[in-house]
C-alpha cells in the first residue's frame, strides 16, 4: 500500500517588495557554478540550504533555516497537500502538467509498488544523506508517475485549490503553486492512490537516499516519509526528451571508430544534422554527429531482453563499453538534453562525438521498470524539472 499523505509544510513568507522568485531555484543537480552564485546572492534562497555545504556537512545550513522560521521568514501550514501546475512550451506546442504535493512513504523496491528507472550514483547519494541527518528537512521533491486519477477527483483539486504564488521562469515556464487543505478532498487524494504503483520520474537519488535516512531512524514516524510530487499518468502535460550524450574519448581516432560501427550496425551517412533528424524521425535509433562534422543515423538489431529495445542501452553496451572502453575509464561524458543545444556544444567544444536519442516513451518507461530493469543513467529529462523552495517538510 501507497502511503501518501498531507504535511504541514512550511512556506515562504514574502515580504513587501519580495517576489516569490528570490526563494526558488531548480533542482540542485541541474544547477550551473554560475547560476548558483546568483540564486544564493538572495538571502532566502532554497539553495543557501541544498547547496552550501561547510567541510562536507550541513550544520550551517541548518541554523540558517531554523532562523528563518524563527523570524517568520518560512510559516508552518495545517496538514495540507499542494496543487504545483507548470505550463509550458515543448515543439511548439502548450502544455500544462499538474502534480500533488505530498509526502511519500519510503518503502523498498523490492515491495513493488515503488519503481524505480534508472540506476543511480552513489557519490550523490552520500551528500544528499548527509544534508538531510543535518537539517532534518526535504528541502526538495522528488518526482513521481501515479497510475492515474478519476475526472471527478482531478475537477474537485481544481476547484479547491488555494492559489498562493505564481511565477515564470528563465525558461519561459509559468509555475503556479496552490494549497489543498479541505479534509474531505485530502482523504480522498490519499485513499485514491494506496493501490497504485508510483513511478519515480524524477529524484531517484533523492528517495533512495530518504528509505536509508528512514531506516537509520526508524522509531520516527516523520522521517519515513520523502516529499514527492505525483503526476498522473494522463496528464496532458507530461513531456519526456532524450538525454543526448557529448563524448570526448582516450586515442580516438574518427576513421576506425566509423568502421567499427559499420561491422556492428546498419549505418547511414546524411549529409547534415537535419538530414539525420528525419531518419531519426524515421525509425533510426540514434544519430551520431562527429567532430569532423560528419553525421550518421544508426539502426541496430535487437534481442528479446526489454532493455535491448531502448536506445540509450544500446549505445551504453554496444558503443560507450563495446567501441571506446567507458567501463575502463577512457571515456568522459557529459549530457544535454536539450537537441539544439546538444548539437551547438558539437560545434563549439572538444567533443569527440555526439550520440542523439529520440524521445522515450511513457509506455516504454513503465514497460522496462515494470520488468524489473534499469534505464542506463539519464535516459529520461521529464521537462520541466520540478522546482524547490515553494514548502519544505520539516522532521525534528
Amino acid at each position: 500500500m501507497v502511503r501518501f499523505l498531507p504535511f504541514p509544510g512550511y512556506r515562504p513568507v514574502l515580504k513587501d517588495g519580495e517576489s516569490i522568485d528570490e526563494r526558488i531555484s531548480p533542482p540542485y543537480d541541474v544547477i550551473s557554478a554560475e547560476e548558483l552564485r546568483g540564486l544564493q546572492s538572495n538571502p532566502h534562497n532554497v539553495t543557501r540550504i541544498t547547496l552550501r555545504p561547510v567541510d562536507g556537512r550541513y550544520h550551517a545550513a541548518r541554523e540558517e533555516l531554523d532562523t528563518w522560521v524563527g523570524d517568520g521568514v518560512l510559516a508552518k501550514d495545517d496538514d495540507s497537500f499542494y496543487l504545483y501546475e507548470q505550463v509550458f512550451k515543448s515543439g511548439g506546442e502548450e502544455y500544462i502538467r499538474s502534480g500533488i504535493v505530498g509526502v511519500l512513504g519510503t518503502e523498498p523496491y523490492s515491495t513493488g509498488m515503488i519503481i524505480p528507472h534508472e540506476e543511480t550514483f552513489p557519490k550523490v547519494k552520500e551528500d544528499r544523506l548527509t544534508l538531510l541527518r543535518d537539517t532534518e528537512t526535504h528541502s526538495e521533491s522528488i518526482f513521481g508517475i501515479s497510475e492515474g486519477l478519476d475526472e471527478e477527483l482531478q475537477a474537485r483539486i481544481s476547484s479547491n485549490a488555494r492559489n498562493v504564488y505564481e511565477t515564470a521562469d528563465d525558461q519561459g515556464v509559468l509555475h503556479r503553486f496552490s494549497v489543498i487543505d479541505d479534509k474531505d478532498l485530502v482523504d480522498s487524494i490519499s485513499s485514491a492512490l494506496q493501490d497504485q504503483r508510483i513511478l519515480i520520474a524524477d529524484g531517484h537519488h533523492r528517495f533512495e537516499t530518504a528509505c536509508t535516512y528512514g531506516e537509520e531512524n526508524s522509531g520516527v514516524e516523520k522521517k519515513q516519509y520523502v516529499m514527492a510530487t505525483l503526476v498522473a499518468s494522463n496528464d496532458p502535460g507530461l513531456v519526456i526528451w532524450p538525454t543526448h550524450r557529448l563524448v570526448r574519448c582516450q586515442d580516438f581516432l574518427e576513421d576506425d571508430f566509423v568502421a567499427q560501427l559499420r561491422e556492428m550496425f546498419e549505418v547511414i551517412d546524411c549529409p547534415d544534422t537535419d538530414d539525420m533528424d528525419y531518419h531519426l524521425n524515421q525509425g533510426a535509433d540514434m544519430g551520431i554527429i562527429l567532430r569532423s562534422g560528419e553525421a550518421l543515423a544508426i539502426f541496430a538489431e535487437k534481442n528479446d531482453d526489454p532493455l535491448d529495445s531502448l536506445d540509450t542501452y544500446i549505445a551504453q553496451q554496444r558503443i560507450m563499453k563495446g567501441l571506446l572502453g567507458y567501463d575502463q575509464g577512457k571515456v568522459e561524458v557529459s549530457f544535454e538534453a536539450e537537441d539544439s543545444k546538444a548539437k551547438t556544444r558539437m560545434k563549439h567544444e572538444d567533443h569527440d562525438l555526439a550520440i542523439v536519442f529520440n524521445p522515450p516513451s511513457l509506455d516504454k518507461v513503465w514497460e522496462i521498470s515494470g520488468a524489473g530493469k534499469r534505464m542506463p543513467k539519464k535516459t529520461t529529462y521529464f521537462f520541466p524539472k520540478i522546482w524547490s523552495g515553494f514548502v519544505f517538510y520539516r522532521m525534528g
